[in-house]
C-alpha cells in the first residue's frame, strides 16, 4: 500500500469570494466555508486516517474541526503549511495593488518564484517550509492516508514542487478553488498526481458560488 496526501484547500472565506490578497490575515469562515467543511468530513469519513496536518490559520483549522471530530483524530498544526505572505499587500484589492505597486505587481506575476509581494515571500520560500512538512510526512507514514489542510498559493507550490513543475508558474498550472481536494500518490517511482482540485463531493449550490 502507497502513503496518499490529500491537500485540502479551507472552506470559502469572505477574501476567497472577492479574490483580496489575503496570507497572513486570518478571517473566520463563511457560513458556506463552514458547510464545505461538514461536507467534506461527511464524505471522507469513512476513509481510513493516518494524520491531519493544518496550517496555524483560523480558516484552515475550522476546515479539518469536522473531519478530525468525526474520526477522532488529533490534528498536528505547522507553520510550514500557512499562506504565502502577501506584506504590504494584505487586504488590499488586485486593483489597488496594481496602481499602488505597477512594477513590484509586474515582477510578482511575471517571475514569483523569485519576486515576491512587497515584504512577502517567493515561490521558493513558500516551497522551501512547506517542502519540511512534506518530508516529515513522508518519513513517518510510509502507507496510508494523510490529510493537509492548507491555503490556495501554498498548495499549488506544493503540487508543483512534488510534479517538477516551475515554481514561477504555479498560477498557470494548477487550480484550487475554495475547499478543492487534490490527491498525491508515493511510491517507488515517486509522486503521482491522482486527482486535481475535486469538489464533486460538494452540493451543487456550494460548487456554483462565485470565488477564486
Amino acid at each position: 500500500m502507497s502513503l496518499k496526501i490529500y491537500f485540502l484547500r479551507h472552506g470559502e472565506t469572505v477574501y476567497s469570494k472577492t479574490g483580496g490578497f489575503c496570507g497572513d490575515l486570518d478571517p473566520e469562515l463563511t457560513a458556506e466555508g463552514s458547510q464545505m467543511a461538514a461536507q467534506f468530513a461527511a464524505t471522507y469519513a469513512a476513509l481510513p486516517w493516518n494524520a491531519v496536518y493544518v496550517s496555524p490559520m483560523k480558516r484552515t483549522i475550522a476546515t479539518a474541526k469536522p473531519l478530525c471530530e468525526a474520526v477522532g483524530i488529533e490534528m498536528q498544526v505547522r507553520d510550514g503549511l500557512r499562506e504565502i505572505k502577501y506584506g504590504e499587500w494584505e487586504g488590499k484589492t488586485l486593483e489597488s495593488v496594481k496602481q499602488e505597486y505597477t512594477e513590484d505587481y509586474i515582477n510578482w506575476l511575471t517571475e514569483p518564484a523569485w519576486n515576491a509581494p512587497n515584504g512577502g515571500e517567493t515561490s521558493v520560500q513558500i516551497a522551501s517550509r512547506a517542502s519540511l512538512v512534506i518530508a516529515e510526512i513522508e518519513e513517518k507514514y510510509k502507507s496510508g492516508n494523510v490529510l493537509v489542510v492548507s491555503h490556495k498559493a501554498t498548495i499549488r507550490i506544493i503540487l508543483c514542487s512534488l510534479l517538477g513543475i516551475d515554481l514561477g508558474r504555479y498560477r498557470d498550472r494548477i487550480a484550487a478553488l475554495a475547499a478543492s481536494v487534490s490527491i498525491v500518490k508515493f511510491d517507488v517511482r515517486g509522486p503521482l498526481l491522482e486527482v486535481l482540485g475535486d469538489r464533486s463531493y460538494m452540493d451543487e449550490n456550494l460548487r456554483n458560488l462565485p470565488g477564486t
